[in-house]
């Protein structure tokens, strides 16, 4: 009997990921952003057909991809290496030269839309106005364009028009807790939620007429519902809210009359239907945890792409009261038997608020005895029950993974979200440390033998956890992470400046309070091993970032290796990187582990 070895770590993050799709309004085509190949690209299926072929081989990550109304094309945009400068290109349904539709040098486009009879391109692009954003509508067939929206006060983003393009659909970001949904007719902009200084944000709006819009919004709750609003009338409504649940996002099919409504709950999604015309709700069985994208086509077939904690992204196809898939991404080489789903535990903060947490425990064949403490990123989003690679290669490799939904967190209701604003180095650090303690008390670690990783806020949490609390753990790694809250802010991009002040403070007003929360202001505790991951690109959390703390440390004999990606920004879009970091990390614990083991 022939016996194979464990599967290793290239096998498990061999894994491949879609970072969006859509399908052709003929129902003939279906295009999706993979990395099949190892690295990002555009591969197509005709549809019934589910065996994919490349469409692009430029090997960069796709953001915005929409088809045109008449099958013809495709809309794509592209950044170059992570830098997140996206410009938009015309790609052939079945591949081949690309035409380049909009770019320009060093600006930021968004949210590509296409008119009805696909003659005309609008977008929300940085150029000419980088901190609030303006929107253009661009003659495809003239190359003339002519600006429809100029950005004030906020980032303003074009976000639909109405079925006769009369009236167009924008919204404000003053915040990621404060986001104001607007409908311009002519030079008459309307507010689509009731005045109130109360902040509150809506996610998600569709017209269902020209002159009815239903939207997603958080007015006057804690949590996200349904509301129409009627632009004849200028009458807000109020339509469906489900207890402790935020609906996320909606889509409207015209023929069947019917809205899908995304909803999330903690850690995991829900899907409904509305019917306009009898008022009926009903919830859909999904074969996902996490929803990402839902698509209705013209012929009211839903289109699904979502993932599980132990299945990694698919797409999958309704048809009537099944799911097909239509694609088939597993973990190759592994059995789902030696996969791992979360516990759901809750544990009590510093204040008796609850937090709700994801424990990943590693089969006992495969345990340990060590526990990976990961404060997600965000930091006003979540962790959930979706696919992470890395969580799985760990687990297997005897590695347990605590993940707590501290303050901040999306999921559990505005309140609850706003917490972390003004407050990134307290409350959040508190959550974690309480869950730290969880941890010890119910005997599942012990103190000071805790290994410390996160990414973004994460790995900034990761730096300050360290340098404040660095008697739990015996090592920690910062996959690009803040480490100077002075620099960070001044260094996002520019449409990301205008809600710095709320979202993590003023450097003059709040200067002691940014000091206190900055990582780099507790060098003399950072005294564990550390591994420290950056990509070059990176245009939210830039290099500068990494290169000062690890300087710094180095500077005082600390044990720091840092592992810089050239061609990477916020992210791994290439599979030799992420097969590379992750290898890094698991010989860095690995060699560490094996030291207290000797002792």
């Amino acid at each position: 009997m022939i016996t194979f070895p464990k599967p290793d770590v290239e096998q498990f993050l061999r894994t491949f990921s879609i970072a969006d799709f859509a399908v052709s309004p003929d129902e003939k085509h279906l295009v999706f952003s993979t990395n099949l190949s190892g690295k990002y690209n555009l591969w197509g299926m005709d549809l019934p057909n589910s065996f994919p072929y490349p469409l692009t081989s430029i090997d960069q990550s796709c953001q915005g991809l929409i088809y045109d109304k008449k099958s013809r094309f495709i809309i794509a945009g592209f950044d170059q290496d992570g830098n997140e400068n996206t410009q938009f290109y015309g790609v052939p349904l079945n591949g081949g030269t690309m035409k380049e539709i909009v770019n320009h040098e060093n600006t930021r486009n968004f949210m590509p839309k296409l008119s009805n009879d696909s003659k005309k391109l609008y977008y929300t692009t940085s150029r000419g106005n980088p901190s609030f954003l303006n929107s253009y509508c661009l003659d495809l067939e003239s190359g003339q364009e002519r600006l429809v929206l100029e950005g004030k006060d906020a980032a303003t983003y074009l976000f639909g028009f109405s079925p006769d393009e009369e009236t167009l659909l924008y919204y404000k970001h003053f915040a990621n807790t404060y986001t104001l949904l607007y409908a311009k007719k002519g030079n008459e902009d309307i507010l689509l939620t009731p005045p109130t200084e109360k902040q509150h944000t809506v996610n998600d709006g569709v017209f269902v007429s020209d002159s009815m819009i239903y939207l997603l919004t958080d007015y006057d709750s804690d949590f996200t519902y349904l509301a129409s609003y009627n632009l004849e009338t200028n009458k807000f409504c109020k339509v469906k809210e489900l207890e402790n649940e935020s609906f996320t996002a909606i889509t409207y099919s015209k023929e069947n009359q019917l809205l899908y409504i995304t909803s999330q709950k903690g850690v995991e999604d829900q899907l409904y239907e509305i019917n306009l015309q009898n008022e009926n709700w009903r919830n859909i069985p999904v074969p996902c945890s996490v929803i990402n994208k839902l698509e209705v086509a013209a012929s009211g077939t839903l289109y699904l792409f979502g993932m599980s904690a132990t299945m990694p992204h698919n797409i999958y196809k309704n048809t009537g009261d099944e799911w097909v898939l239509l694609t088939k991404y597993t973990v190759p080489g592994v059995d789902s038997n030696e996969l791992v789903e979360p516990d759901i535990i809750t544990y009590p903060s510093f204040d008796g608020r609850e937090i709700e947490s994801l424990f990943f425990r590693a089969k006992k064949e495969n345990d340990n005895g060590e526990v990976i403490f990961w404060p997600h990123g965000g930091p006003q989003a979540a962790e959930r029950k979706f696919f992470r690679a890395s969580f799985q290669f760990f687990l297997n490799n005897g590695y347990s993974i605590f993940a707590p939904n501290f303050r901040g967190s999306t999921g559990y209701g505005l309140e609850f979200m706003k917490m972390v604003e003004g407050d990134w180095g307290n409350g959040p650090r508190l959550d974690n440390v309480a869950g730290l303690d969880w941890l010890i008390d119910q005997g599942h670690a012990q103190k000071g033998n805790i290994l410390l990783m996160g990414g973004s806020f994460g790995g900034y949490m990761a730096l300050l956890l360290h340098g404040r609390h660095a008697d739990y753990f015996k090592a920690v790694v910062d996959i690009f992470g803040p480490s100077n809250l002075f620099s960070f802010i001044n260094s996002v991009p520019e449409d990301w400046k205008p809600v710095m002040d709320q979202w993590v403070g003023n450097p003059e007003k709040d200067k002691e309070k940014l000091i206190e929360f900055s990582p780099i202001t507790y060098l003399e505790s950072m005294i564990k091993p550390m591994l420290v991951i950056q990509g070059a690109n990176d245009p939210r959390v830039v290099k500068e970032e990494s290169d000062q703390i690890v300087q710094a440390l180095k500077d005082k004999g600390r044990d720091v290796d840092y592992m810089l990606l050239e061609n990477e920004g916020h992210g791994f879009s290439k599979k030799e990187n992420e097969i590379a970091v992750y290898q890094k990390i698991l010989s860095f614990l690995k060699r560490f582990t094996a030291v207290t083991e000797k002792v």
